[in-house]
This record gives structure tokens, C-alpha cells and sequence, in this order.
């Protein structure tokens, strides 16, 4: 990948660059032409030191990112919606993803809505985001005790994805079907169908 050169910083640089104008740089040592090479102490000779902040390397720089503030939730899920995918043959637990609530942000995340269900019954949704360059998580919603509802009160800041724990669904979700080369693996739609049809990744390799 070619690196361009930032225009502000070159504009900076111009604006700021010491080069003599006119005859301002006059030769108080006209004994020989050599000695115009040692004015560094008189005044009008450009500086040998600049201040070495005026060069920032690109390479030096790292990219801003912003994350699209308070995305809504989306309705809650309907059973015939939920796309079953695999975590661990040790987990007791099921789960699901919804196939209408998955989308691809323009900030590179893959939110969606993720259904949990014990052998017993119980349910538990959940409203999330993955960030496939850094490898993380955040929970933005949960469904209410009645399940009629978002509750926005539990969410909580970018966290490392565990991929140690037996029921880390977050790490399977990644890696299978949502992210590779720390990016989004696809458009929303190929990664429902991904999931739909249990194309894993290491499918496709």
C-alpha cells in the first residue's frame, strides 16, 4: 500500500520552512566565497535544529475511529428468524442469531441480535456489536424480564472477546462467519446466509 503524503502536514511545512528572501543574508565575511558555507552564527542563517514536531510520520499516526453513536436496537426477534450456529459440542446451552437484526455499520461493526436458550427453557437476547479489527465485543441492549422490550441500562464498553470459556459465542461468531483479516467477512446478507447454511470459514479455505 502506497502512502500519500498528508496535505496539511505539507501546507504546515511550507508555511514554516526557513529559505532566504532577497538579500537578506548578507556576507559579512568576504574573504573567501567558502566562508558563505559557515553563517551559522549570524542571525539571518537558517536554523541547523528544527524543532523536530513539525515532521509526523504517517506511519506514526493512528487512524481515528468513531463508532456510530447510540445505534437502535431493532424489533425484537421472532422465532422464525432465529439461525441456530454452533459453539462448543460441550456447551449445553443452544444458540441462535436473528437474520433481520444483523447489519454491517459503516464504523466496521456487526451488530445483531443473539438468542440464548438453556435446556430448561429460559431465554436470555441479546442486543450486540462485534469489532472485527480489534478483536472485541459490546453488549448496547437485553431484553426485559418479560421479554416485551429493550432494556438500554446493561450495555457496556468495548470489551476483549473471550475465546477460552466454554459458552464464548462471541469468539465462534467471529471467526466463523463475521470477520476475517480483521474485517467485516461481508455485506450483512452474505453473512446471514453464512450462518443460514453453516459456511464456516475455514469452509472457504
Amino acid at each position: 500500500m502506497k502512502l500519500l503524503p498528508d496535505p496539511t502536514l505539507l501546507r504546515h511545512l511550507a508555511a514554516n520552512s526557513s529559505r532566504p528572501t532577497g538579500l537578506s543574508i548578507k556576507l559579512v565575511c568576504a574573504s573567501c566565497a567558502a566562508a558563505v558555507l559557515a553563517l551559522t552564527g549570524c542571525s539571518g542563517a537558517p536554523s541547523q535544529h528544527k524543532d523536530d514536531s513539525d515532521f509526523v510520520y504517517l506511519l506514526d499516526r493512528k487512524p481515528t475511529w468513531t463508532e456510530i453513536q447510540n445505534p437502535t436496537p431493532p424489533p425484537l426477534p421472532q422465532a422464525g428468524d432465529i439461525l441456530p450456529f454452533d459453539v462448543s459440542s460441550m456447551s449445553r446451552l443452544s444458540y441462535g442469531l436473528d437474520a433481520k437484526s444483523l447489519t454491517v455499520g459503516e464504523d466496521g461493526v456487526v451488530r445483531f441480535t443473539v438468542v440464548i436458550a438453556s435446556p430448561a427453557g429460559a431465554h436470555n437476547i441479546y442486543y450486540e456489536g462485534i469489532r472485527c479489527d480489534t478483536y472485541e465485543w459490546r453488549l448496547y441492549a437485553a431484553a426485559n424480564e418479560t421479554g416485551t422490550d429493550w432494556d438500554r441500562t446493561v450495555n457496556n464498553d468495548w470489551q476483549r472477546i473471550a475465546n477460552s470459556e466454554l459458552n464464548a459465542y462471541q469468539s465462534a461468531l467471529y471467526v466463523d462467519y463475521m470477520c476475517t483479516s480483521k474485517m467485516p467477512m461481508g455485506k450483512a446478507a452474505t453473512i446471514v446466509n453464512n450462518i443460514r447454511y453453516h459456511h464456516i470459514a475455514l469452509d472457504a479455505h
